[in-house]
């Protein structure tokens, strides 16, 4: 993902968390708010130290970055999404991570084609 594509800052988090809404399933917690004027989504990641060791917490931000690459052009364009991930997300491969995360963004109604 470009980094344009990502939300950064914590005033941006802050925004999301506190004017959007979120879904959430037993693996992750998606907040999402539409933002006027813009031409394309961004993502914010959150994987809390509970969840493991560096390693494993960057193998889990890794899979969900690859599965909205995968899922981009479902994805609404002028939104600012927050994912944050649940602890049996830890345990997951990519397939799960992909399939859960199409899941909750289904539940969401922010994917095009459902």
């Amino acid at each position: 993902m470009k980094k344009r594509q990502r939300v950064k800052k914590n005033d941006d988090f802050q925004k999301v968390f506190k004017k959007g809404k979120s879904f959430a399933n037993r693996q992750f917690v998606v907040y999402f708010l539409a933002k006027e004027g813009q031409t394309e989504f961004r993502v914010g990641l959150s994987v809390s130290k509970k969840l493991g060791n560096a390693v494993k917490r960057n193998q889990i931000k890794r899979y969900i970055r690859h599965s909205i690459l995968d899922l981009k052009d479902d994805l609404k364009t002028n939104m600012d999404y927050v994912i944050i991930a649940r602890k049996p997300a830890a345990t997951m491969d990519f397939h799960e991570v992909k399939q859960s995360l199409q899941h909750v963004l289904k539940i969401a109604k922010v994917l095009k084609k459902v």
